[in-house]
């Protein structure tokens, strides 16, 4: 999986490409953990990432849980697949997904 990060001022964007699974998903978190000081708005960009196993899912409700308290986590451009993992799961009601 390879992991682009830019961040503008208070906004940090994470665009990932591949597979968020058990072999990767610890590379996303310490991207994320302890590096989202000062960071009001987290945009995840899903338009590359191709699939998202159980441990995928447990680093996105982590940085869900980070960012409830300093402001907003945002995921955009997920596929067809990846959407009905959500719903399956529950995390449609937890995440915001545009």
């Amino acid at each position: 999986m390879q992991i682009k990060k830019n961040i503008d001022g208070s906004v940090e964007s994470i665009a990932l490409e591949g597979r968020l699974d058990t072999v990767t998903a610890p590379l996303l978190e310490s991207e994320i953990q302890g590096k989202l000081d000062g960071i009001t708005e987290l945009q995840l960009d899903f338009a590359k990432l191709a699939y998202i196993s159980s441990a995928g899912l447990r680093v996105l409700l982590s940085a869900q849980k980070i960012m409830n308290k300093q402001g907003k986590m945002v995921i955009k451009n997920v596929c067809a697949e990846i959407k009905e993992i959500f719903e399956m799961t529950g995390f449609s009601d937890i995440l915001t997904v545009v």
